[in-house]
């Protein structure tokens, strides 16, 4: 090699050693920004993780029913993450190592987190209010791992879901995601008030208080969480091509009066990221009428899997009859806040991108601060519908478009007349965000 090259060539090795080293490393899902704004730092309480196994008997089996056939049944299994407040044990270790899948199923991930594997849950306080996690399809239940940590460390109890037959490894036909994204839902609230009953003999037993119940969706489960708080579907997604045998999305179509008298009034909140369904008459005005619960909207203003303006921002607007607010990330795709930060594993030993980095990233936004928004923004959600803390609306009364508000901070720190930036954000970092308000139509509530 001439002389003049080799400098160029040890950079080169170098860099790709770098990048190797970086790539074996656990991608961690704990990470605030010194940006992030002010709610996303992590609670004052420790955090313990376990994993539970759940199965609801007889569910209808979508995918061995054919239509015009009886529906078969089924014991439908579950595999759920749960985080909660802990108490660490003398030189316990914190720091969870979550082991899962890529995308694709045969790519390993390690992710790390702040919570300590088995910790006894914290003796003092609660009962706790209750968090439910629900991915995309595909998905995992560790896809929003960081949100998980993070509720826990503020005093929920956060259960996140592997939704059978919507995983990485166990992806089938959209038809049993359809039907059964909102039955899951519902299923695991039902199964974490059974083991939090006083005399269960489990370790939630006492310590959740399921009548203060939140919901988070992503995509398919944003879908999911609009249906359960009396999003009906339409009955045009009813007859819908692709979709469940023997007409079964009726059970929680707008147009039955059984599923309106269904709904359930533990769920006091939710929050709905890039939600489904919209965009291809899932649902109407009249089905998203029926919605009085409290709404978060979350959406990239480009999403192309769930749609923004005909997408989420149309269900934003014809959900009259609640309290609502449309987060919008300008310029983001559909993996807006969610998806915790890209694994690794999804970078090949030069850096570029395998199968699942799509899964994660987006092409304008980084990652890892639309997690810090969300954190902030669902910590004030939830603490103010689900602890009653009346002063959380401050972080949502906001100049709509972040880049219009004005930063003005005398010497001190202290708040010029002119001040009107978004509360808990730092300077300069509302820009390309939008949040909107709506209030419920008179009566709606």
């Amino acid at each position: 090699m001439p002389t003049l090259l080799r400098p160029y060539a040890a950079s080169l090795l170098s860099l790709v050693v770098a990048v190797a080293a970086a790539h074996a490393q656990p991608t961690r899902i704990d990470v605030v920004t010194p940006v992030a704004p002010e709610l996303a730092a992590f609670g004052p309480q420790a955090i313990g993780v376990r994993t539970l196994r759940a199965v609801d008997r007889q569910r209808p089996d979508i995918l061995r029913t054919k239509d015009g056939q009886p529906t078969a049944r089924y014991d439908r299994q579950f595999v759920l993450e749960v985080w909660y407040p802990a108490t660490l044990a003398a030189g316990q270790a914190s720091g969870a190592t979550y082991r899962t899948i890529a995308r694709d199923p045969s790519i390993a991930v390690t992710l790390q987190g702040r919570a300590a594997r088995d910790a006894p849950l914290v003796a003092t306080g609660g009962p706790f209010p209750l968090l439910i996690l629900s991915h995309g399809y595909p998905g995992s239940r560790y896809l929003m791992s960081h949100l998980g940590e993070n509720l826990a460390s503020k005093g929920f109890i956060v259960v996140s879901i592997d939704h059978a037959d919507s995983t990485y490894d166990d992806q089938q036909a959209f038809a049993s995601t359809l039907y059964n994204r909102a039955f899951d839902q519902l299923f695991v609230l039902d199964e974490m008030a059974r083991l939090a009953a006083p005399g269960s003999g489990h370790f939630l037993s006492g310590r959740i208080d399921v009548s203060r119940t939140g919901l988070v969706g992503y995509s398919m489960g944003g879908y999911g969480v609009i249906n359960v708080v009396g999003g009906g579907y339409s009955d045009a997604a009813v007859a819908m091509r692709g979709g469940p045998p023997n007409r079964l999305l009726a059970e929680r179509a707008a147009s039955n009066a059984a599923y309106r008298a269904s709904i359930d009034p533990r769920v006091k909140a939710v929050i709905a990221i890039g939600p489904w369904g919209m965009q291809v008459g899932a649902w109407d005005a009249a089905g998203l009428s029926g919605i009085r619960t409290p709404v978060l909207y979350v959406a990239g203003s480009v999403d192309d899997i769930s749609g923004y303006t005909k997408g989420v921002r149309a269900m934003y607007e014809a959900t009259v009859n609640a309290d609502r607010h449309l987060l919008t990330f300008v310029n983001a795709n559909h993996n807006a806040a969610a998806p915790h930060e890209a694994p690794a594993e999804t970078l090949d030993a030069t850096g570029r991108a395998v199968i699942g980095f799509t899964q994660h990233a987006d092409p304008v936004w980084d990652s890892v601060r639309m997690n810090n928004i969300l954190q902030h923004f669902a910590t004030a959600h939830f603490d103010r519908y689900l602890k009653d803390d009346a002063t959380r609306g401050a972080y949502f009364d906001v100049v709509a478009n972040g880049s219009e508000a004005v930063y003005a901070m005398d010497r001190e720190g202290k708040p010029l007349p002119t001040h009107t930036y978004w509360k808990g954000f730092k300077r300069g970092t509302a820009v390309g965000l939008i949040l909107e308000h709506a209030s419920p139509a008179p009566g709606g509530r």
